[in-house]
């Protein structure tokens, strides 16, 4: 942007261009962020800055971490046979909030969509494949959003682990079809982890 541009608008094209920030709501943010103590501001921005740059994904699930693996891979009660495959690290926060699911994640970072040319060799699959051969898994869930994309997924998935035997299940539709697991309740997301079935 140019440099004769109004702080305040400057401030609200870049809120703008965060997901479910639109024009209006960026120029209220902006119009707050200006009426803030400037050490606040300062804070914020740090904030920002530091988290961002602390975060790394996790070598082994693709989670974030800050070190080389998530709080979830590091935590040895956690391996216990399950391993829930979800589109990215934000539904990992949504189903973790549910607090019933004991088991890994594993983030495959997109979803399959030949309309937007992604292809299975775009998303996480050949590492899940790989963490199959060498982790002791009795049980896939496939927790992808039950979208088009997040279906067709979880069955090219389940295809692809079936003749492995290990047990491949699906959660169940508690969560509404077209939305996304991260705006899912704890409850929809307990009844929809307790309702999965095997494909």
């Amino acid at each position: 942007m140019a440099e004769g541009i109004d702080p305040i608008l400057r401030m609200a094209a870049q809120l703008a261009r965060l997901p479910g920030i639109g024009q209006k709501s960026a120029q209220r943010l902006a119009y707050h962020i200006a009426a803030m103590p400037l050490d606040d501001v300062k804070e914020l921005a740090a904030a920002l800055w530091q988290g961002r740059k602390a975060l790394r994904f996790c070598a082994l699930c693709g989670n974030y971490a800050e070190d080389e693996f998530c709080p979830v891979c590091k935590d040895e009660g956690r391996h216990n046979g399950q391993i829930c495959v979800v589109r990215d690290a934000r539904d990992v926060a949504a189903m973790e909030r549910m607090r019933d699911y004991r088991g890994l994640y594993h983030v495959l970072g997109g979803a399959l969509s030949p309309m937007n040319g992604i292809g299975p060799e775009d998303i996480r699959i050949k590492e899940l494949l790989a963490r199959l051969s060498t982790e002791t898994v009795e049980e896939v869930i496939l927790a992808t959003n039950p979208d088009i994309e997040g279906e067709a997924t979880a069955a090219y998935i389940a295809r692809l682990i079936k003749p492995l035997g290990v047990r491949v299940t699906r959660i169940a539709h508690g969560v509404p079809v077209g939305s996304d697991l991260e705006y899912a309740d704890e409850v929809t997301l307990a009844k929809a982890m307790e309702g999965r079935r095997e494909l």
